[in-house]
């Protein structure tokens, strides 16, 4: 939970996808076992830190849809609002940033693709994480910042305060 005058973004690429079958639409390709266990680890690392999104903002690709229903079966205490915007698949930046401004509740998790979910990260915190891999936003790459407003609809770019970064691959 945030207080009164602050807004939290969780910014959440999607974990690693299946290739294995070319029929699929790009739309519809799920997870692979690193992502799940990516998503998995991630979700496990937000409820070890206390990242409780009250808010989840999903694009509707399968890919990202299964990103968070992995990381919901973590130890989360909160359930969110789940929204599936169909905006976010392929978004860029500017887009991304609207729909985010439609947000209703304090800390708000969106889960999208790059390269917009990547420069979306770039524009908001006034300084970016000192990590080699922040401007490439590796898949389940993981940006926590927080804003001082009251609104979403008050967040310009730059005016963010970077919490954390993780980068987690699924490999292990």
């Amino acid at each position: 939970m945030t207080p009164t005058g602050h807004r939290r973004l969780i910014l959440t690429r999607h974990a690693k996808s299946a290739w294995d079958d070319p029929t699929l639409d790009d739309h519809d390709r799920p997870l692979n076992d690193r992502g799940r266990r990516s998503a998995r680890a991630l979700g496990d690392w937000m409820a070890s830190r206390g990242y409780e999104p009250e808010e989840v903002i999903c694009s509707s690709a399968a890919r990202t849809q299964e990103t968070w229903a992995v990381i919901a079966g973590a130890p989360l205490e909160v359930r969110p609002l789940f929204r599936t915007e169909p905006g976010l698949y392929q978004a860029g930046a500017e887009k991304m940033l609207a729909i985010l401004k439609s947000a209703t509740m304090p800390t708000v998790m969106m889960i999208g693709h790059n390269p917009g979910i990547s420069e979306l990260a770039a524009m908001l915190p006034a300084r970016a994480p000192m990590d080699p891999d922040f401007r490439r936003y590796p898949t389940a790459a993981t940006l926590v910042v927080d804003f001082q407003v009251d609104s979403w609809a008050d967040i310009r770019p730059g005016q963010g305060s970077v919490m954390d970064f993780v980068r987690l691959d699924g490999r292990a």
